[in-house]
């Protein structure tokens, strides 16, 4: 695959903004492996090699296991090595990322609303946004996975 355009160079205050809603996530109180999670399961949704590739190397520096870091597309099946929030999550995750087909439904809000508190899911719901702009990015101008250089 060859790349079709940098477009950190094409828009960098574009890119700028993206990264101070990046910035804000990590300031946001939210468990940094959670949203690692989050970020590597809209990931795998949307089909970004480059984002799976760099959020699957973030978690295994942040000592996630193998076990856990492969079974996250299938994590309803392997609820075990999820935490609760982990779990509540990544089904927020899940439903917001294909809103066009979900429409989020109350059941959904509600067992999310029941676990994180209304800043914690606005925020997670902001990181879930945040993530599926970058996909589109790097999908759209077919960014190269560290691991395909």
């Amino acid at each position: 695959m060859t790349q079709r355009m940098d477009y950190n160079t094409a828009t960098p205050a574009g890119m700028k903004a993206l990264g101070g809603v990046y910035g804000h996530i990590l300031q946001s109180g939210l468990p940094k492996v959670l949203v690692d999670l989050v970020y590597l399961r809209v990931s795998q949704i949307n089909g970004c090699a480059f984002c799976i590739d760099m959020h699957s190397r973030d978690l295994l520096k942040e000592d996630v296991t193998i076990d856990k870091l492969v079974l996250v597309p299938g994590w309803r099946e392997a609820e075990a090595l999820f935490s609760s929030a982990e779990r509540a999550a990544l089904a927020w995750a899940e439903t917001v990322t294909r809103v066009a087909d979900t429409g989020v439904p109350d059941a959904e809000y509600q067992a999310a609303a029941a676990v994180f508190d209304q800043k914690q899911l606005a925020d997670l719901t902001i990181a879930i946004g945040l993530m599926n702009a970058y996909n589109r990015m790097a999908i759209s101008f077919r960014a190269v996975p560290a691991a395909a250089r």
